[in-house]
C-alpha cells in the first residue's frame, strides 16, 4: 500500500543524486570511475523503475549521501522510462543533477574502430547510423543536462580532471565556469553555453615576431588586449556572464562553458580566454581555463 504524499517514507531528500549519461564511447565509464574515487556511490545501468527504490535503500545508510547512477541506451526500452523515473525521484525530494558526456561523430567512430567493439545500437548496420540514432534518443536528456562535457579532444586524464573539478566534495556555492579557447578551423565546441567570435581582432599570426608565440605568452597577450575593441569586449562579455550567473544558480544550473574562438585557437582566443577568466574570478566565479586547440599545428 502506498503512503500518503506528505509522508517522507523514502528519505531520499538527504541524497545528492547525479545521473551520468551520454554517448556511447564518450567517456561514461571514465567519469563513473572518477566519481567513485571522489567518494560517490556509483551504480551502473540501473533500470529506471528501480531508481527511487534504490535511492530509498541507500538513504538508510549513514555512509552514503552522494549517489551517481549511470544510464544509457543499453537498457533498450527500459531507457524510455528514464524521464519519468527522474521526475519521480525529484518529486520524492532527491536533488537530481544530470551529467552528459558528449563527443563528435569523428571521435566516436575513431574510438569504436580502435577498440573493435560494436556500438550497442549498431546490430548489422553501419556504425555512423547507430551513433546518429543514439544522438536522437538522447536529445531530450542532453537538452536538460546540468553539465555537458565534450570529450572529443580530451584524454582520459583530461576528462577525469574535468569531473574532479565539477564534483569534488563540498556543495558548490558559486557558479563554476569553464572558459575555453578554440579554433574555428577545428569546429565549434559541442558543450559550449556561450560562444564568442574573436576574429574581429587583428591576427598576431601576421606579425613575424609573434607568429610562433602563443596567446599565453606576454608579447601576444599585450598585443591582443591593446587592439581596438578588445577591452570593450572583455567588459561587455564579463558583464553578460555576471548577469546570467545568479539566474543560472537559481535555476539549479551550477556549471557553464564559455567558448572564445579565433581562426586556429593559438593567439587571440587564448589571450582573451585568459583575460576573461581573470575577470570572472574577480567577480566571484570558480573558473577553469581550457585551451582546446593550442597544441595543434
Amino acid at each position: 500500500m502506498s503512503a500518503a504524499p506528505d509522508e517522507p517514507t523514502t528519505g531520499i531528500g538527504s541524497l545528492e543524486v547525479l545521473l551520468v549519461s551520454g554517448m556511447s564511447g564518450a567517456g561514461r565509464s571514465s567519469a563513473a570511475r572518477a566519481l567513485e574515487d571522489l567518494g560517490w556511490f556509483v551504480i551502473d545501468n540501473l533500470p529506471p523503475k528501480m531508481l527511487v527504490p534504490t535511492l530509498a535503500l541507500l538513504a538508510e545508510r549513514s555512509d552514503t549521501d552522494r549517489v551517481a547512477v549511470v544510464a544509457d541506451v543499453r537498457g533498450g526500452r527500459l531507457f524510455d522510462q528514464l524521464e519519468s523515473a527522474i521526475n519521480e525521484a525529484v518529486a520524492a525530494g532527491a536533488d537530481v543533477k544530470i551529467l552528459f558526456l558528449e563527443a563528435s561523430d569523428e571521435a566516436l567512430v575513431r574510438r569504436f574502430e580502435s577498440n573493435r567493439r560494436p556500438h550497442p545500437l549498431q546490430g548489422r548496420g553501419r556504425l555512423l547510423d547507430a551513433i546518429h540514432r543514439e544522438r536522437e534518443l538522447l536529445g531530450n536528456l542532453r537538452a536538460t543536462a546540468d553539465l555537458v562535457i565534450d570529450s572529443s579532444h580530451r584524454s582520459i586524464h583530461d576528462l577525469r580532471r574535468a569531473v574532479d573539478a565539477a564534483f569534488e566534495a563540498g556543495e558548490p556555492v558559486r557558479l563554476r565556469a569553464t572558459v575555453m579557447s578554440f579554433g574555428f578551423k577545428y569546429g565549434l565546441p559541442m558543450d559550449a553555453d556561450f560562444v564568442a567570435d574573436l576574429r574581429f581582432l587583428p591576427n598576431p599570426y601576421w606579425i613575424p615576431e609573434l607568429r610562433d608565440l602563443r596567446g599565453v605568452d606576454a608579447p601576444v597577450n599585450d598585443y591582443v588586449v591593446a587592439q581596438e575593441g578588445a577591452a570593450e569586449f572583455l567588459d561587455l562579455f564579463a558583464g553578460v556572464i555576471d548577469l546570467t550567473a545568479g539566474g543560472y544558480l537559481r535555476e539549479g544550473k551550477r556549471f557553464t562553458t564559455i567558448a572564445l574562438g579565433c581562426t586556429g585557437g593559438k593567439h587571440r582566443s587564448v589571450a582573451m580566454a585568459e583575460n576573461l577568466a581573470a575577470r570572472l574570478v574577480r567577480a566571484g566565479l570558480e573558473v577553469a581555463v581550457v585551451h582546446r586547440d593550442l597544441g595543434r599545428e
